[in-house]
């Protein structure tokens, strides 16, 4: 009896586990596809534009949480001579 109760707790923390890990890994893949996405636009923007937008961790941190909307809100600043 005892045997099968640890094997019953056993498998509900395994379940738990399961589920916490791919919440953030779903939430880690999104963060990253939206980065690439939002640097993707800058590297884009810098050859088109000729900005010279420096790829700093603050500038890939706006990327990675805000993607695309991140990286053109980087690309005004910088052309209108504010930041970046």
């Amino acid at each position: 009896m005892v045997t099968m109760m640890n094997e019953i707790f056993i498998l509900l923390i395994a379940i738990i586990v399961a589920v916490i890990l791919f919440k953030v890994l779903k939430t880690a893949t999104k963060m990253a596809v939206n980065a690439v996405l939002g640097l993707l636009v800058l590297v884009i923007a810098n050859i088109l534009l000729g900005l010279d937008i420096a790829y700093t961790w603050i500038v890939i941190l706006i990327c990675a949480i805000a993607g695309i909307v991140g990286a053109l809100l980087i690309i005004i600043l910088s052309y209108l001579g504010i930041a970046f």
